[in-house]
């Protein structure tokens, strides 16, 4: 795990921003220790639909609740989103740094509001996310509140968070929440069932007396 020596080495209140219950279980347990008090954000207005906002804010509830560590929820506001971030649907890595601008700032800002030392994100934990781009927006968006950047690469971590996750049965969702990679994870994976059928069909032409009966 990479730290960044700019930032407080332990903060006395660190509000903690989190996408969903499984990427929240391993940065928690690890900034449980570099910080005197942690509290959770969930400001994740990219999430798509309504219901799967629900879903992953309730299942990351639930496991605080049994932590005892307190969850604070931003409003949940997709329109504003989407006016920012739907512009940049086609490219890619942009699209994906202004989505982590709109939330991570939303974190600061509440953070800097409410007395806190230092923000930090579990978005980090997944080798889906750009982690370079997570650090560079979420020290930007810091630094515009006033309030310390904890900048923190969980990646290693991934493993143990996804089978600590299905461990405790919790809900695991497919793609990274917006609409648009809804559409990627959705068209990703068929491109992987096609590749797979195709690969059938390449084995069953050169062996068939596998297909008779």
């Amino acid at each position: 795990m990479e730290s960044n020596p700019d930032t407080p080495s332990r903060p006395s209140r660190l509000l903690l921003h989190a996408c969903c219950g499984p990427c929240l279980i391993e940065p928690l347990e690890a900034l449980a220790e570099e910080a005197d008090h942690v509290t959770i954000v969930f400001a994740n207005s990219n999430i798509h639909p309504a219901d799967e906002y629900e879903r992953r804010r309730d299942t990351l509830a639930a496991h605080a609740k049994r932590l005892g560590v307190e969850v604070v929820e931003l409003e949940y506001d997709p329109e504003s989103w989407a006016r920012i971030v739907a512009p940049l649907r086609d490219e890619g890595p942009n699209r994906c740094s202004a989505c982590y601008r709109l939330r991570l700032g939303e974190a600061a800002r509440y953070g800097a509001e409410h007395g806190f030392d230092a923000i930090a994100t579990t978005l980090t934990v997944s080798p889906y996310q750009d982690a370079r781009a997570i650090a560079a927006e979420g020290r930007a968006v810091a630094a515009e509140a006033g309030i310390a950047y904890l900048d923190r690469d969980f990646r290693d971590r991934y493993a143990d968070a996804t089978r600590r996750s299905r461990d405790e049965g919790m809900y695991r969702q497919n793609y990274c929440g917006c609409v648009f990679s809804e559409a990627e994870a959705t068209a990703e994976r068929e491109r992987r069932r096609e590749s797979r059928r195709a690969l059938a069909r390449e084995r069953a032409a050169q062996n068939p007396s596998d297909t008779e009966s």
